[in-house]
């Protein structure tokens, strides 16, 4: 049986699958972006001979707020520590 091409017959479920796979997409569009900020992030430290401890590290890559990645980066650029980078001041 062959699964991926069965086309449903009503305008109904038609749409209703079409939503799904948007919204779906949309999802999976924003934890891609939210993962490459926090690499970028891990990039930037590890780049600058910053030491990363593992909570730290964790924090970073669970992240999924984009304003506080981009924030996050542009701390890592200047910051002495990891831990200056995700704190709260």
């Amino acid at each position: 049986m062959s699964s991926g091409n069965y086309q449903y017959q009503s305008d109904f479920a038609r749409r209703y699958v079409a939503e799904g796979k948007a919204e779906g997409k949309a999802e999976g569009e924003a934890k891609w972006r939210a993962e490459g900020r926090a690499n970028a992030v891990l990039a930037v430290l590890t780049a600058r001979g910053l030491v990363v401890p593992e909570p730290i590290r964790a924090r970073i890559l669970s992240c999924t707020d984009i304003p506080t990645l981009d924030a996050w980066i542009a701390r890592a650029a200047t910051a002495s520590s990891a831990a200056e980078v995700v704190s709260d001041a």
